[in-house]
């Protein structure tokens, strides 16, 4: 794993990630992307074991579906390829066709 490679993971995870754990994952993975997801995904599967709010009347009320929502989030982008991680061969070839989806215009 590359300096780049680390540098956007802990950019996707947080600089509180262990350096040491995103090194063996990588090694067995292959891949920055797939790394992120499986932490993304155990971080997930953690806090949906946990209830989603806590209170204690008239003292405090605590929410965390908020946070759910947002990591479901984070992993339905990073599947989708966005951003790109630095270890992707993200270059296209010139003569790469593209594909344009046409749609018909709604009527007046």
């Amino acid at each position: 794993m590359d300096a780049a490679v680390q540098a956007w993971l802990l950019a996707e995870l947080g600089t509180d990630t262990n350096t040491a754990d995103l090194a063996t994952r990588y090694l067995r993975l292959g891949s920055a992307r797939a790394v992120a997801l499986e932490i993304l995904r155990e971080r997930l599967a953690a806090m949906r074991a946990q209830p989603t709010s806590v209170t204690v009347t008239n003292v405090v009320a605590v929410n965390f579906t908020a946070n759910l929502a947002a990591y479901e989030r984070q992993i339905a982008r990073l599947e989708a390829g966005e951003p790109p991680a630095p270890d992707e061969d993200n270059q296209t070839s010139p003569d790469t066709l593209g594909m344009i989806l046409l749609r018909e215009r709604p009527r007046r």
